[in-house]
């Protein structure tokens, strides 16, 4: 049967760009559209009108793919501290709908489990089945050691789909030093990583993660670029240590963050692939990008926290229709204490609701032939290009962190993010706009109490660098 079309636009002389610009033009009162344009931290110019002439050339990346049962990884974060609550955590988001997990240990400044030992994470892991849940690891400098411990409990599975996430670099910049040289942290990872590469072939061993340039008030831009060095450091490590080109990128996933603004999410993991395709082609490898996204901690807020509910909410939606093969969000009570049942299982449930009832992961990159989407793509694309080639240009990540390039340009960004919070470009509901009743938020939990876990030294000088400083949007309005 078909379905007739109604002809609605007869009779109607066809618009022009021309016409439309008068219009504007009469609006703004002479003002023109250029007075419309913003400009994102990065500096780039996001029009107000985007045409097919200025739509940019088809983009050289494979999307994520889409369709099947489930769109997406839905990837659950356990933290609390204590083991058996954290197993209990653990089997209760399987249980509920997710996917897969995320472990995150305590390295020593509390907010994870409290894990010292192979025996302490097999009790987080009892009941999970490696082989049908992807179990990731989120460790800092106690990754090399956690990968251990999990290999440990998942030594009689090898078709586990483990993500080791192995990300040494992160950690250095997070923390400002390094026990050891960082070089030799690097080495270590990857030497593991390719012994664990022999026994798990479904594995992933680093996570090539931007999030603690996002976290520190960095751009989209320099974010892109912190991820894609971490990943051309790693993939020289694990072929050092004899993996083949194409195999060293394929156990990589990049990770980034997103936060309460869609569409320049949908952009930023866009661009992420295209740069991402470049560097492998470059290389002689023809791997697809695989994205993990984690939603922005720096977006949430004490005051009135239940407005997070919507910034996790336009998080997910931008991470799904912007391709990410898995997705952690965290939970509206994250600025304030650690989630208890209700705020994990509505972390949880705005994923299915996005993937179930919204449909988002039926489409394959469904931003695609978007005029502005396409357009912003690629401008962010290329800016990130230009900061990822001075960061190689200066000896690669490691070098580009002690020499305070990286922590110059995030501190730009953050300067930026202050001013257009204090001239009021940028609104935070409930902090700058809608206050509630009560303006007086609730006093922060204290973290738990961390673990004795062993912090592994390397031989040789401690390295530093400038430390990338997490922040919060609703501090900096303050």
């Amino acid at each position: 049967m078909t379905t007739p079309t109604i002809p609605l636009a007869d009779g109607f002389a066809a618009a022009t760009r021309a016409d439309w610009l008068a219009l504007v033009a009469k609006t703004l009162k002479g003002a023109g559209v250029e007075s419309l344009a913003t400009r994102t931290a990065d500096g780039l110019e996001i029009r107000a009108l985007y045409t097919a002439e200025d739509g940019a050339a088809a983009l050289p990346f494979v999307p994520a793919p889409r369709g099947g049962e489930r769109g997406w990884d839905v990837r659950a974060r356990v933290a609390a501290s204590d083991p058996a609550d954290a197993n209990r955590e653990a089997l209760d988001a399987l249980a509920g709908g997710a996917a897969s997990i995320l472990v995150k240990l305590d390295n020593g400044a509390g907010g994870g489990v409290a894990v010292a030992s192979a025996e302490d994470l097999a009790r987080v892991l009892e009941g999970v089945e490696a082989e049908l849940a992807p179990i990731a690891l989120d460790a800092a400098f106690l990754g090399t050691t956690a990968a251990g411990w999990l290999h440990d409990v998942a030594k009689a599975s090898p078709g586990a789909r483990l993500a080791f996430h192995l990300d040494p670099l992160s950690a250095f910049a997070a923390a400002g030093a390094s026990p050891g040289p960082i070089a030799a942290h690097v080495k270590a990872a990857a030497a593991l990583g390719a012994q664990l590469a022999e026994t798990y072939p479904r594995a992933n061993l680093f996570l090539a993660s931007g999030g603690v340039v996002h976290e520190a008030g960095g751009s989209p831009a320099w974010e892109l670029a912190f991820a894609a060095a971490a990943a051309v450091a790693y993939a020289k490590a694990l072929v050092g240590a004899g993996l083949s080109m194409a195999d060293a990128f394929d156990r990589l996933t990049l990770g980034l963050h997103v936060d309460a603004e869609p569409l320049a999410s949908i952009a930023k993991l866009r661009a992420a692939r295209v740069v991402w395709t470049r560097i492998v082609r470059a290389c002689g490898a023809d791997v697809p990008a695989r994205l993990e996204a984690r939603s922005s901690g720096r977006m949430l807020t004490r005051a009135d926290r239940w407005t997070n509910l919507i910034r996790l909410t336009s998080a997910g939606f931008g991470a799904a229709v912007g391709g990410a093969d898995a997705i952690v969000l965290g939970a509206f009570s994250d600025a304030l204490s650690p989630p208890d049942a209700f705020a994990l299982r509505m972390a949880r449930n705005t994923q299915l609701m996005l993937m179930e009832e919204a449909q988002l992961g039926r489409v394959a990159d469904p931003a695609g032939g978007s005029w502005a989407l396409e357009a912003q793509t690629d401008d962010l694309a290329q800016a990130a290009w230009e900061a990822f080639v001075a960061i190689e240009a200066a000896g690669g990540l490691a070098a580009a962190l002690e020499g305070e390039i990286i922590a110059d340009a995030v501190a730009r960004s953050r300067e930026a993010l202050k001013a257009a919070i204090d001239d009021r470009a940028m609104r935070i509901i409930g902090v700058t706009d809608f206050l509630p009743a009560d303006e007086t938020p609730p006093t922060a939990a204290p973290m738990a109490s961390t673990a004795s876990s062993p912090h592994p030294r390397a031989p040789g000088a401690d390295d530093a660098c400038p430390p990338l400083t997490p922040i919060r949007l609703e501090e900096m309005a303050s």
